[in-house]
């Protein structure tokens, strides 16, 4: 019998080489679906390897897309905290700008929603997104539209992006 002999299909673990962590997200898909598909729940088409838009087919198969799937299960992959005197005092203003924002980025990429805008005990807001471009651009765009302060917070770990604005 042969020592430090792999198994078939086995290759030796090697120490000296760092391999990345794969990014876990339950609700990637992890194959294609059947095309076409429409997401029985908001209507989405998933059609020649994405998410858009339209009307459905005739005979398209019902899944539930991966942006219906997190908001049912309220599991966001952006954050985005806004507080601050200025956001107090101009709340309805800035909440209508990140609707305006979601509607904007939603219409090209069917994926990217807010999931809930919720008060916070401090008198500030966190609105969750199902995506993490979602949340980058909303904190941009109320950079952009009324200054103050921005913070970027991505964690790896859990491939989650926090924002936070304040003014």
């Amino acid at each position: 019998m042969k020592a430090n002999v792999p198994a078939a299909g086995f290759r030796p673990v090697r120490r000296d080489q760092l391999r990345p962590e794969r990014i876990h997200d339950t609700y990637k898909l992890g194959h294609k679906l059947s095309e076409p598909s429409v997401c029985k729940v908001c209507g989405a088409i998933y059609h020649a390897g994405r998410w858009q838009w339209g009307s459905p087919p005739a005979g398209a198969h019902e899944v539930t897309c991966p942006a219906c799937a997190r908001i049912r299960d309220h599991l966001p992959m952006g954050f985005v905290h806004l507080s601050g005197d200025y956001f107090a005092a101009h709340r309805d203003e800035l909440i209508k700008l990140v609707r305006h924002r979601e509607e904007k980025e939603k219409a090209e990429h069917p994926l990217a929603r807010i999931i809930a805008i919720e008060d916070q005990a401090d008198g500030g807001v966190l609105v969750t997104t199902t995506d993490s471009h979602l949340a980058r651009a909303i904190g941009e765009a109320l950079e952009h539209a009324h200054k103050g302060e921005l913070e970027f917070h991505y964690n790896e770990g859990e491939n989650l992006l926090r924002v936070f604005w304040e003014r």
